[in-house]
């Protein structure tokens, strides 16, 4: 079924909004964790189906489904087969259809995620150009010929450890992964790649998603005269990208990725976007160094992405009120078209309940602060339930990451354990059979079943701060302007067609006096949160979030 088709269809819950990107909700699926249907352990698409009448009613505008193509598995769907296929372990083609129109039913958006700068290895299109020099896809990937020694081309490093290049004694030259050795490098420089890659976004549009979340976007195109990437000075380094055991982050990556020539690749995809009307791209930036200018150039103007994330509060690095500020100061500096996508965790970083140490005061406190920036944000599954990072022990392990700097980095498996759904079994109501990831024992007393009903849960906290955020317009699409940042509270007004929400929120352990801007102001009390209004002005409790509206705002 086209996009087209499900125009005017009867029960649609989707509003004809071609905007509605802008400051959207938007739930990650990893569908080989969301609910089982079948038994084999796995999560899959009927799963997702089942469970959509719960994401509708959190209150998120759409979801993204990590990948379910055809694929080996080597990167759990991140290493793609066949893009025009549902893998088996997911269902067929005809459940992806039922979702989609559930979803829209439903009033849910859809987006899938592209994984376009590389294949698996077992992809027919590899197969083919390794078989030769002059075969009709020997220039679909990146090879090179090695040094006079032997060694690779040049010094460019992989993401999952070790060179970049890996030998293939079949054509007798070496070829570019970025990831996993069995994940090479398509290349981009090759109009016929770019051509096929357009195509397949086309396969799905047609098929009625709503969008896609572009995965490592920045890694599309690399420099075509293999330059070596200069070393990186040692206090420049951080782990916003690759884990700190990994040397990858001792490079700057000025040739190995965001390369100028990608613009014009994204340019070609957004023209298709284009012609289907309320589509819309989230593009996933690595980049360390560079992560904001990134995020500038590729959303500037209204013929690149739509938006893009980086990694700025998926790192380590604490977020107090000092350092969102720096990242909002910068953001507005530099980001000056574009349009952000927040988000605190995903399949590829620990949870940020675990990551920063947050009881739950604080995790509520730092969600109204996500879902009151400038941006549309993402929510990672789980993280309305204030699930923790689950431990996997290493005969347990999966991911091949964390298996090859184990024990320093245990890898992504402990973010991508099975959903909670319910406390009846061991499995949280997530597969009748033994799962293919442990469930959390932890996980499981946090499961959605007993958090529906309870008015003071996480899982009530998400659905009300969903709910007032999309009832404040200047929060949802408004600019934002930064008054006060610190270790103990943080300041900023959201401004949209004359309208301005004040935003103050108090990150210390101690009562905080707030001070409202000049003019005019009627506190909120459909928000969340508590505070005390004294003669003297506004008090804030810890960890308590206060809004309120300007008199002048229209009607």
């Amino acid at each position: 079924m086209s996009k087209m088709d499900t125009v005017g269809m009867p029960d649609q819950g989707l509003k004809n909004d071609p905007d509605w990107w802008r400051g959207a909700a938007i739930y990650q699926i990893y569908p080989r964790s969301f609910q089982d249907s079948n038994g084999d352990g796995i999560g899959d698409l009927s799963g997702i189906i089942h469970r959509l009448p719960y994401i509708a009613d959190l209150g998120v505008d759409a979801i993204w489904i990590s990948p379910f193509f055809r694929s080996p598995m080597l990167d759990f769907g991140y290493d793609v087969s066949d893009y025009r296929d549902v893998d088996p372990m997911f269902g067929t083609l005809d459940d992806f259809d039922a979702l989609i129109e559930r979803a829209h039913q439903l009033g849910v958006r859809v987006i899938i995620d592209l994984v376009l700068s590389h294949s698996s290895a077992q992809h027919p299109w590899f197969k083919e150009s390794r078989a030769s020099r002059d075969n009709a896809k020997s220039d679909w990937y990146v090879w090179a010929d090695a040094k006079p020694d032997g060694s690779p081309p040049n010094n460019w490093l992989s993401i999952f450890g070790g060179s970049a290049w890996e030998w293939d004694g079949e054509r007798m030259q070496y070829y570019l992964h970025n990831f996993l050795s069995e994940q090479p490098d398509l290349n981009f420089h090759n109009p016929e790649v770019q051509n096929e890659l357009l195509d397949i976004t086309r396969f799905w549009l047609e098929r009625g998603v709503d969008g896609f979340r572009l995965d490592t976007v920045n890694f599309y195109v690399h420099d075509q005269q293999l330059r070596d990437n200069p070393p990186l000075p040692e206090e420049e380094r951080n782990d916003n990208t690759a884990p700190s055991v990994n040397p990858y982050n001792f490079q700057d990556h000025l040739y190995d990725k965001t390369r100028p020539e990608n613009l014009n690749f994204l340019r070609r995809f957004r023209a298709l976007l284009d012609e289907y009307p309320g589509t819309t791209a989230v593009g996933e930036v690595g980049e360390s160094q560079r992560g904001m200018e990134v995020q500038a150039a590729y959303t500037a103007g209204d013929d690149l992405l739509h938006m893009c994330y980086d990694f700025a509060f998926l790192a380590n690095a604490y977020p107090t009120g000092g350092h969102v500020g720096d990242i909002l100061e910068r953001f507005n500096r530099i980001v000056t078209e574009g349009w952000a996508c927040w988000a605190y965790s995903n399949h590829d970083v620990v949870r940020h309940a675990t990551r920063w140490n947050m009881d739950e005061p604080r995790l509520r406190l730092y969600a109204a602060l996500l879902m009151s920036l400038k941006g549309s944000v993402c929510l990672y599954q789980g993280e309305e339930l204030g699930l923790t990072e689950a431990y996997v022990a290493y005969e347990d392990l999966q991911d091949p990451y964390g298996k090859r700097f184990w024990p320093k980095f245990k890898g992504r498996d402990g973010a991508r354990t099975p959903f909670p759904w319910s406390r009846d079994n061991r499995n949280g109501g997530f597969s009748d059979e033994k799962p293919w990831l442990p469930v959390a024992m932890e996980h499981v007393q946090r499961a959605a079943q007993s958090q529906a009903d309870d008015s003071g849960s996480m899982l009530q906290f998400y659905r009300d701060m969903l709910a007032f955020r999309k009832a404040h317009l200047p929060i949802l699409k408004g600019d934002i302007t930064l008054i006060s940042a610190d270790d103990t509270r943080l300041c900023f007004e959201r401004r949209h067609q004359g309208a301005r929400v004040f935003c103050a929120f108090n990150l210390s352990d101690t009562v905080q006096r707030i001070e409202l801007p000049q003019g005019a102001w009627d506190i909120d009390r459909g928000a969340p949160f508590t505070f005390i209004e004294t003669a003297e002005g506004t008090d804030l409790p810890p960890h308590q979030a206060l809004y309120a509206i300007a008199s002048d705002t229209p009607a």
